[in-house]
């Protein structure tokens, strides 16, 4: 085969690659990132590239913040307008643009040279192209594609991953809010019956024991309000940093309570098998070593001809007929024959098959560590809900009617008070830990293992 064939050949394989592979999609391939975002999490990831994106999602945040903000709402503002997941976005188009680079090919370079002297001029001209990237081409984008693929599984993980802790912080804020809200009303309670028991104590009907622990339980129970102060100013500042609100935006609203606790759990027969077929980083595994064997293919191919460069050559001279002709660049293997690349690459991909083996068995083990966390914080908390605190309404209600029929002393009816608030902060914090643990068991089977379902106001 002549050489101008071989160059003819190469362009021509060059050009149809480029006919349908080397554009730059204009949203860098993000799309797909959001669609895949959008159906696991109901929530959608918008790459912002203009001001006029900004100013839409302004609006859609500002529209978001104007109410009480559920916990599907936090998602959608974290996902529109976090900087930082807005900055691993651009990760998808960066990864597309070394898409399209490797489908085309190395501009071929130009050589003149001019000599003179004794009164003839000689000239030469040169036209060189990279023969070897020319036929690599195929291999080359096969290698793109599939680190493209990884670049945007590994946005889909960040936006998962950070979805997830938005509603955890989310669950975190709402609970404390709910504590703060028992906590003064407790406190409240702790205040009447210490002064009720400074008033009997000063009549002589209650000892200076019983006043005492009247005082101390309205001090402790002013503490706790402190405390739920605290941990209600921490748990709003991490849910705002997590949605990026600053200024006027930090100042928003939460529910008064958590969602009531679903009817029935989910069941576990598919956690499993949803864990390893839609977890992004199971997929993330797969890519890299799938991209880790076309790399092999590649080292393989180019083992001997690492540098193979063919150009066209035509000189001239003064008084003397034009010379054509054409130039070979070969590297020789005569000390390093490539095989020592070719078992680096095999234990390379060797190695990325046993990390898709580790991801896969950690991916089960995980959901199901994560679904009997899950069931068990159901059991938990309506075991609190259908049992203990309804054991404690009815006691309460038996210490009062004493307590009017003048067979029970107001101490013990503070007792009680005492008694009951810890119950009702017992099942707030078992309430708080199921919807946290729901939130894990998302990630961990790689989105909801239901449907989802638009969020009912508690």
């Amino acid at each position: 085969m002549s050489a101008s064939l071989l160059i003819r050949s190469a362009l021509a394989a060059g050009a149809a690659l480029l006919a349908g592979c080397a554009a730059v999609a204009p949203d860098g391939g993000f799309a797909a990132v959001a669609d895949s975002a959008r159906a696991r999490s109901g929530a959608e990831a918008k790459l912002v590239r203009s001001e006029a994106d900004e100013r839409a999602v302004a609006d859609t945040v500002r529209s978001l913040l104007a109410q009480a903000l559920g916990q599907d709402a936090a998602v959608r503002i974290a996902l529109l307008n976090h900087p930082g997941l807005q900055d691993s976005y651009w990760e998808v188009g960066i990864a597309q643009a070394d898409l399209a680079q490797a489908a085309r090919l190395q501009n071929p370079g130009f050589g003149f040279k001019r000599t003179a002297g004794g009164g003839a001029v000689e000239i030469e001209r040169t036209l060189t192209l990279s023969l070897v990237q020319a036929l690599t081409l195929p291999l080359s984008q096969r290698l793109e594609h599939a680190r493209f693929e990884a670049a945007q599984l590994r946005v889909g993980l960040a936006i998962e991953r950070h979805a997830l802790e938005t509603r955890r912080a989310w669950v975190e804020a709402v609970a404390a809010r709910q504590g703060l809200d028992y906590a003064r009303r407790v406190n409240a309670a702790a205040e009447a019956s210490a002064a009720l028991s400074g008033r009997m104590r000063r009549s002589g009907n209650a000892s200076a024991l019983d006043s005492a622990r009247e005082q101390l339980f309205y001090a402790e129970a002013a503490a706790g309000v402190m405390r739920a102060e605290q941990q209600v100013v921490a748990s709003r500042e991490r849910l705002a940093r997590l949605l990026g609100l600053w200024g006027e935006q930090a100042n928003y609203t939460l529910p008064e309570r958590l969602p009531d606790l679903p009817a029935a759990p989910l069941d576990a027969s598919e956690t499993e098998r949803l864990a390893v077929e839609r977890r992004l980083d199971v997929q993330a595994a797969r890519q890299e070593a799938a991209a880790l064997a076309a790399s092999l293919g590649l080292t393989r191919s180019t083992r001997f001809i690492n540098v193979l460069d063919l150009g066209l050559e035509r000189k001239s001279e003064t008084g003397e007929p034009r010379a054509r002709g054409y130039e070979v660049s070969l590297e020789l293997p005569l000390f390093d024959w490539g095989d020592a690349r070719v078992v680096r690459a095999e234990g390379v991909y060797m190695q990325s098959l046993r990390r898709v083996a580790e991801t896969a068995i950690n991916a089960r083990s995980e959901a199901r560590e994560r679904y009997l966390a899950y069931r068990n914080s159901w059991d938990l908390a309506r075991h609190y809900r259908d049992e203990v605190l309804p054991l404690r309404k009815k006691i309460s209600s038996e210490v009062l009617l004493r307590y009017n029929g003048m067979l029970a002393s107001p101490f013990e009816l503070l007792v009680d008070a005492r008694e009951q608030a810890g119950a009702v902060n017992a099942a707030i914090d078992a309430l708080k830990d199921f919807w946290l643990q729901e939130a894990e068991l998302q990630l961990a089977l790689g989105g909801p293992a239901a449907p989802h379902q638009e969020e009912h106001a508690p």
